[in-house]
């Protein structure tokens, strides 16, 4: 795991000193995401530079370090990422011959480029990564990103120069950097709270897509070619569903988890677990602990707020598999004071509130390992989200009815206020009442008035739907949620797991993952998202996914192996922080001021509709922490980044 950077000059205006430095000025950048070790490799005639910063996990020598030439000569390359089969793929790469200097996977990977080429050596990978390629014979710069987009990788052209990186913050310290605010990427930011690839919140910046390799020869444009596709797996999978039994269908996914998780347990340095003792989390370190003949460390963070403390859950989970488990009590004073440190991390701006928790849990497991292994991706695998066991069913009950009548129903549940909602269903139903249950009635409200199952998911996924409240004219949606790629699925179910992968997934969930965990040189690994987990998923019925009104129905009857079920069956909560309350206490002149009239007169949005709301949240007439949210983080990266 590591920070990679570099350019390509295909003008070859600079000497090797100046590209030298040019290289080092964009890793510096990077030093947080690899802090023990650095390096620049220059090709002057060719304006080449690459430029890495390491983490140190496998090969801890010399022999690792990056960037790396092949045996032959033929590649050099900068990457940041894990091969977890590259001892496989080494025995067999000796087998034809090939020799190795190392006991780095880097190498591994190098050599398989140069026996099977690139392409179909990406084929054999089973990783992640992100990577910089220089062709010496074919003189083509090949970046690539794996499949679900674990590792970012960004890139830009700026006249004959192409300068590429692991955050935006190493393009930008580069002389040839022209950034300007994409209006069409921030109205795709305001509808969802990320920045959907392939754009960035910059003009001519971009992300490397998923499971896509770029190449770029001097005097050609970049061309693009995906070597995985989600959707052409999706498809693929779709097609060959068959009617599995449960128990085959259980003990084979249990066996290819396994296989995932225990090979993220290879490294050489330091390895554990965050545990929240979710599904997934629960899931992973119990695979973990199956196969360690010591206790797994696992970690995990609490909060006085019991509705968001899910410490004791993991407690629990951590006793019954014997882990080394280590437990932060978080005041609300630590969890507050790192909310303005966020744009540091997130070159964009970035509106997942989990971001604060997940920064806070890296911060502590960073201080005794240096791998860890997550469950995140597992709501997008196994159908986890509460709109992918909800929305199917409440499509059909009211798809057949009047328009009228639903937009009647709509604003009849939205005239109730929030808090009166959840005040009447804590008197009729008690402690059994759903918690932010008037916020979900606003919800429901909403998608009664859905002319199709596309408009429903995007209801749901969106924070502000009418973006030209807030902007003047604002461009239409480029997200693929808005251009139904994934209309010829059929069942909802299948659309929304297929739109997720292919947007939630990198762009927010991976993101919130890659940044938090880097901020501390963590390296994070997601075993329920190998590409094979992945695959096998959509080969299921959607009946081994949701089933009873649960999601996540085979991922369960793994865990059930290894953990009792009464440990883990909760309602979903997710990874919050109380930040509507904090908004109307703590943080509230934090927020004033990011809000105020002046504030946002200088930005693009309008202030009316922000103030109007800021003053309904402040009085206790709306929840509208995620809104506001959203509108806050885009504040606070301005202001960070002088934009």
């Amino acid at each position: 795991m590591c920070g990679i950077a570099g350019l390509f000059d295909s003008a070859a205006s600079a000497g090797a000193e100046a590209l030298r430095a040019a290289a080092l000025a964009m890793t510096d950048t990077l030093a947080h995401r690899g802090p023990d070790g650095d390096g620049v490799w220059t090709d002057a005639q060719a304006g080449l530079a690459l430029g890495h910063r390491r983490l140190a996990i496998i090969d801890l020598s010399p022999g690792g370090a990056q960037p790396m030439t092949s045996g032959d000569g033929r590649y050099v390359v900068t990457y940041n990422g894990e091969i977890y089969n590259y001892r496989e793929l080494r025995a067999e790469l000796e087998k034809l011959g090939r020799k190795f200097r190392s006991q780095s996977d880097t190498e591994v990977m190098l050599e398989a480029f140069c026996e099977w080429g690139v392409e179909a050596g990406l084929r054999r990978l089973i990783g992640m990564f992100a990577i910089a390629l220089w062709d010496k014979r074919e003189r083509a710069l090949i970046l690539v990103r794996d499949r679900l987009g674990i590792k970012p990788l960004y890139w830009a052209k700026f006249g004959p120069v192409l300068l590429f990186g692991s955050e935006i913050k190493a393009l930008r310290a580069h002389s040839a950097w022209c950034g300007r605010v994409d209006r069409a990427a921030l109205a795709d930011y305001l509808r969802f709270a990320y920045v959907p690839g392939p754009a960035t919140i910059f003009e001519g910046v971009n992300k490397l897509q998923p499971g896509h390799m770029l190449t770029l020869r001097a005097g050609d444009e970049p061309r693009a070619k995906a070597f995985w596709s989600a959707l052409d797996v999706a498809s693929a999978g779709i097609a060959a569903r068959r009617d599995i039994g449960d128990e085959e269908a259980t003990e084979r996914l249990d066996a290819l988890l396994s296989d995932a998780v225990g090979r993220r347990m290879i490294a050489d340095v330091p390895l554990g677990a965050f545990l929240s003792g979710g599904i997934d989390s629960s899931t992973v370190v119990a695979l973990m602990q199956a196969q360690s003949a010591r206790p797994v460390k696992s970690f995990t963070i609490g909060f006085a707020e019991r509705d968001y403390d899910e410490a004791t859950n993991a407690r629990a989970v951590a006793k019954h598999l014997g882990t080394d488990h280590t437990e932060l009590a978080v005041t609300p004073a630590e969890a507050q004071a790192a909310i303005p440190t966020l744009a540091d991390w997130y070159d964009e701006p970035f509106a997942d509130s989990s971001q604060v928790p997940t920064l806070l849990v890296s911060r502590l497991t960073r201080k005794h390992v240096t791998v860890s292994l997550s469950g995140d991706g597992g709501d997008e695998a196994f159908a986890g989200y509460n709109r992918h066991v909800a929305a199917p069913g409440l499509w059909r009950r009211i798809s057949g009815l009047p328009m009228p009548l639903r937009k009647f129903a709509a604003c009849a549940i939205a005239c109730v206020p929030p808090p009166l909602w959840d005040a009447t269903l804590r008197l009729v139903m008690g402690a059994r009442a759903p918690r932010h249950a008037g916020d979900q009635a606003h919800k429901a409200a909403a998608l009664l008035a859905s002319d199709s199952a596309n408009e429903m998911y995007r209801r749901l996924v969106t924070q502000w739907r009418d973006v030209s409240r807030l902007l003047e004219n604002p461009p239409a949606s480029r997200s693929p949620a808005f251009d139904d790629v994934a209309a010829p699925f059929g069942p909802m179910l299948d659309r929304m797991r297929a739109l997720d992968t292919v947007t939630y997934l990198p762009d927010d969930v991976l993101t919130k993952l890659d940044r938090a965990s880097m901020a501390f040189a963590l390296e994070g690994r997601v075993p329920l998202i190998d590409h094979r987990v992945i695959e096998f998923t959509w080969t299921l019925p959607n009946r081994m996914l949701v089933r009873g009104g649960q999601g996540k129905w085979i991922l369960r009857r793994v865990l059930d192996k290894y953990v009792p079920r009464e440990l883990v069956d909760r309602p979903k909560t997710g990874f919050s922080l109380p930040i509507g309350d904090w908004l109307r206490g703590p943080l509230r002149d934090w927020a004033e001021d990011l809000l105020s009239e002046r504030a946002l007169s200088a930005s693009p949005i309008r202030p009316a509709p922000v103030r109007k709301l800021w003053g309904a949240h402040l009085a206790g007439r709306r929840n509208a922490q995620h809104a506001l949210w959203v509108i806050l983080m885009y504040q606070l990266w301005a202001k960070r980044w002088s934009v």
